[in-house]
């Protein structure tokens, strides 16, 4: 049975909302990041809806190119969900040449600690496979993807992120209310110094995907802040709900995939030799 996760909503919130946009232009704020309009965020659900039955034929029809390599590509969800809403997202990577696999850890709660779970699962995935992995992170999980690359670039092929906020989590979004509700806690009081080093670039290549369309957060802070060789931004139209499993996301993770074997490869060699030495 298709589910579709559609942002609660609640009189309450709304007429917050409305006091917060009032605040700020009374007070003339001069932060340029806003979080995305009441319309954007009312139509999520809707709008992923409307893009998960139009991407149907498209994910059990589209071959790329170029098929994949096998190389093991984990994917990682956004905040409060799980593997099945990445589901469609995984069978896509598989039918076109690809390992993919969950993450494992039930539903996601923004729990800092399962970094380190996932650092054992990349691990085992690695000892397992021998080459570098592809991470794929959406929302949140994009967050994750870039912390995991950060401390184990060893094993990282490349990151994939899609409209994942790790240039602001601090800025005004649609999400930070269900997290305060749900922790008991609100956003800022996490680990400041963890916090600020966050929008600091993995040292692995990496593509950001970002939609001016996203009603859960803001565009801007979905972007690497500076561009090069390895590190890209690139726009899409999409609602923030179906990044999964939306065509343009699909084709544009099908065309990044295969990049970068041969650096894989290599690696991959030097550290066969590097354990065979020990």
């Amino acid at each position: 049975m298709m589910k579709i996760v559609f942002p609660f909503c609640s009189f309450t919130y709304i007429c917050s909302y409305f006091k917060q946009i009032t605040c700020k232009a009374n007070n003339m704020q001069s932060n340029s990041i806003a979080r995305p309009s009441l319309g954007l965020y009312l139509t999520e659900g809707f709008r992923a809806l409307k893009e998960r039955l139009q991407s149907l034929s498209f994910r059990k029809e589209y071959m790329p190119a170029q098929l994949g390599d096998g190389h093991p590509v984990l994917v990682i969800p956004g905040f409060l969900t799980n593997d099945v809403s990445c589901k469609p997202l995984r069978n896509f990577i598989t039918r076109i040449g690809y390992v993919a696999y969950p993450w494992g850890l039930g539903r996601n709660y923004a729990n800092v600690e399962d970094l380190e779970v996932l650092k054992a699962t990349m691990d085992s995935i690695y000892q397992k496979h021998g080459v570098k992995m592809t991470l794929i992170g959406w929302s949140l999980g994009g967050v994750y993807a870039r912390e995991l690359a950060k401390t184990k670039p060893e094993l990282v092929r490349q990151v994939i992120t899609l409209g994942s906020p790790f240039g602001g989590l601090q800025e005004p979004n649609n999400a930070a209310w269900i997290f305060n509700l749900i922790k008991g806690k609100k956003a800022q009081q996490l680990d400041q110094a963890w916090v600020d080093s966050i929008p600091s670039p993995a040292p692995v290549p990496t593509t950001a995907l970002y939609s001016k369309n996203d009603g859960i957060v803001s565009y801007k802070v979905c972007q690497e802040l500076k561009e090069d060789a390895t590190h890209r931004n690139v726009e899409i139209q999409s609602s923030h709900l179906g990044m999964g499993f939306n065509k343009e996301v699909l084709t544009i993770i099908a065309e990044q995939l295969p990049n970068y074997a041969a650096e894989t490869k290599v690696t991959a060699n030097k550290q066969r030799e590097t354990l065979s030495n020990d």
